[in-house]
């Protein structure tokens, strides 16, 4: 299995080799198309679609939140190696330090 540096490097070049670089792009923009993919994602929710379900749409295209929920992922793994983020590392960092705060920090009501 591929750890998550090396998918992301995989990742960025790939979009790299697509033309998605051939011209930087503010990080504002990228942000947008993360938003936009997460929009998308409950998008499929909305239109009945169940939430593990995939499905090939009309051009054979993956289609369906898990899809949608990948294009995230892999907008973010794209940015992060453009600007150089280790994003195993800082995951695994994250990780560690949520382990230690307690039940329901912050007090924020949904």
């Amino acid at each position: 299995m591929k750890t998550i540096k090396q998918l992301q490097k995989e990742i960025h070049e790939n979009a790299v080799n697509h033309g998605w670089w051939d011209e930087e792009r503010e990080f504002g923009t990228l942000i947008a198309l993360c938003h936009s993919e997460l929009s998308e994602a409950l998008e499929e929710s909305r239109n009945g679609h169940e939430l593990n379900e995939t499905y090939m749409g009309e051009n054979g295209k993956l289609e369906g939140v898990p899809s949608e929920l990948a294009d995230v992922v892999i907008r973010i793994m794209d940015m992060c190696e453009r600007y150089k983020i280790d994003l195993q590392e800082i995951i695994e960092r994250k990780h560690e330090f949520n382990k230690s705060r307690p039940y329901k920090h912050g007090g924020k009501k949904f």
